[in-house]
């Protein structure tokens, strides 16, 4: 059964004042503008709660056989072939720590040894260090 404690008043008119005008619809939302001290609160939410991955470090094997792919390639580039590779390797994150593994496919242009990035076709490079895997149409058997 139901509480009834307030069944006396609940059906009373509401009192509206006669020498206070009402609040227009309109202005309903400025009675709450002191919790305007959240603003950008989603946006950090948000941002904590975006998933980065750890850059997971190469074995000592896995160093070497990336650095006998990348001498095949530039042997082929400075016979006048460029070959078409597909690299997997790590974007860090601008904002906070850790990023994500992604993957880029293309001819390469060159390989910069100055700033240790592979260079594709169009400008696009890669940091050698955040390069995980290369495959592509390169003799292995260099």
């Amino acid at each position: 059964m139901a509480d009834r404690k307030y069944d006396k008043i609940i059906a009373l008119p509401h009192h509206v004042s006669v020498n206070r005008p009402g609040l227009p619809p309109e202005s309903y939302a400025a009675q709450f503008s002191p919790f305007a001290a959240l603003t950008g609160y989603d946006g950090m939410i948000e941002e904590t709660a975006r998933f980065t991955e750890e850059k997971k470090e190469r074995e000592e094997s896995g160093a070497e056989e990336l650095d006998r792919k990348l001498a095949c390639i530039e042997a082929m580039i400075s016979s006048g072939v460029y070959p078409e590779i597909s690299v997997s390797y790590f974007s860090p994150d601008e904002t906070k720590k850790g990023g994500k593994y992604l993957s880029y496919n293309g001819p390469v242009k060159r390989i910069d040894h100055r700033k240790r990035t592979v260079v594709f076709e169009g400008g696009f490079g890669i940091k050698a260090d955040d390069i995980s895997d290369i495959s592509g149409s390169f003799s292995e058997d260099c």
